[in-house]
């Protein structure tokens, strides 16, 4: 067995997934994507094991699930132990959604689920529960991580473990302004070339996401997923519900959304948020 996998972690399947060769070795990029979805889960297996305390089965929905390695690898490494709970894999490429129903049930996998719609879409589908445990959204582009914020809400959710990517919407409305912005603050330096642009956006779109989930009652902390030199896509957003919502952090929010000119742009998604029983 390779030193890098995890005891009972299942060879079939990560030669499914295409970690492993047809031989079971690990090529340079495998034991890269392998090692962020082990690191990732070294941080929500916690969360799995508080939430299952009591006899509770968990359910975890998993944004932009792509090929799904986040969902099988949890539920090989710990839903299929634990004998309860339910994983939703949530993305909007058929064909993806229909092989990893093809794998779960070779596997027999038989609490995963699968569902070809967007995340956007997936608040109001009639087929998911109303309440989640988890909700995961690992490299959902661009306003994705922001839909999948909108979900946990929506359902309640206890965690949110978020990996933000692409954020393209923020840098381009700071591309709009910035001759204003040059006129009347000197910080508009911050973004006046275009590569700064983009990484000052992604940052600002990030800040804004952890105030909008402290505002909504959550305690978020924010860290890398690996090391640099595996990913630039390395922020990781944990948010655990506590129901203390931070009038501060809706407060300091609209004042990022009107120091940048983003009222109009953003103002209405980082609005009115629901409560949480």
């Amino acid at each position: 067995m390779l030193a890098e996998l995890r005891p009972g972690q299942s060879v079939e399947l990560l030669k499914a997934l295409h970690i492993l060769t047809r031989e079971g070795r690990l090529n340079q990029d495998s034991r890269r994507k392998l090692k962020q979805v082990y690191h990732l889960y070294q941080f929500i297996e916690p969360l799995l094991t508080e939430l299952s305390q009591g006899g509770h089965a968990p359910l975890l929905a998993d944004h932009g699930a792509g090929k799904s390695y986040l969902g099988f690898i949890l539920y090989d490494l710990f839903f299929k132990a634990l004998g309860r709970g339910d994983i939703y894999g949530i993305e909007w490429r058929a064909d993806l959604v229909q092989r990893s129903r093809d794998l779960a049930q070779r596997l027999g996998f038989a609490r995963m689920q699968f569902l070809d719609m967007s995340v956007a879409d997936a608040a109001a589908a009639a087929q998911l529960p109303e309440r989640f445990d988890i909700v995961t959204a690992l490299h959902a582009c661009d306003t994705a991580t922001d839909d999948a914020i909108a979900f946990g809400l929506q359902k309640h959710a206890r965690f949110m473990v978020l990996v933000p990517c692409c954020q393209a919407e923020v840098a381009a409305c700071l591309r709009q302004t910035k001759a204003l912005s040059l006129s009347r603050t000197p910080l508009a330096e911050l973004w006046r070339h275009p590569i700064h642009t983009r990484e000052l956006g992604s940052q600002i779109t990030n800040v804004l996401r952890c105030l909008h989930l402290e505002a909504s009652g959550y305690q978020v902390t924010v860290t890398e997923l690996v090391g640099w030199e595996h990913s630039l896509k390395n922020e990781l957003i944990l948010a655990r519900w506590t129901g203390q919502k931070k009038r501060s952090a809706q407060e300091r929010l609209a004042a990022i959304l009107r120091e940048f000119g983003l009222e109009d742009a953003l103002g209405a998604r980082f609005g009115d948020m629901p409560a949480i029983s």
